[in-house]
């Protein structure tokens, strides 16, 4: 038998393999550590809602601007409120994706989607 035969190439089996995954595993982690500290926020109603939302989903506040509390028109203030939610997740959402698509992109091309 030749000398090499069934040995991977490049001399290590699959080290270097590893060591790629490592660092991107790193390299995710600090992409979503990122997300978490980044923060986007929404404005609903001409600016009397507005929703401060990290990266990564998690709400930090929700201002309510006085003047809109003299009507005391409660569903109209639940749908602003609900409104606003959920135009700062769709901003988190596109951020996190930015910010991920690195990897997904990577991983799709490695047959293992996301």
């Amino acid at each position: 038998m030749a000398k090499g035969y069934n040995r991977p190439a490049g001399g290590k089996s699959g080290g270097g393999m590893m060591a790629q995954i490592q660092k991107m595993q790193q390299q995710m982690a600090d992409a979503q550590a990122e997300l978490a500290e980044e923060t986007v926020t929404a404005t609903v109603g001409g600016g009397v809602i507005s929703v401060t939302m990290t990266g990564d989903q998690i709400c930090q506040a929700i201002t309510i601007a006085p003047e809109i509390l003299e009507d005391a028109d409660v569903e109209m203030l639940q749908d602003l409120v609900t409104s606003g939610v959920n135009a700062a997740l769709e901003q988190s959402r596109k951020l996190a994706s930015e910010k991920m698509a690195p990897f997904t992109n990577m991983l799709g091309g490695l047959g293992l989607g996301m």
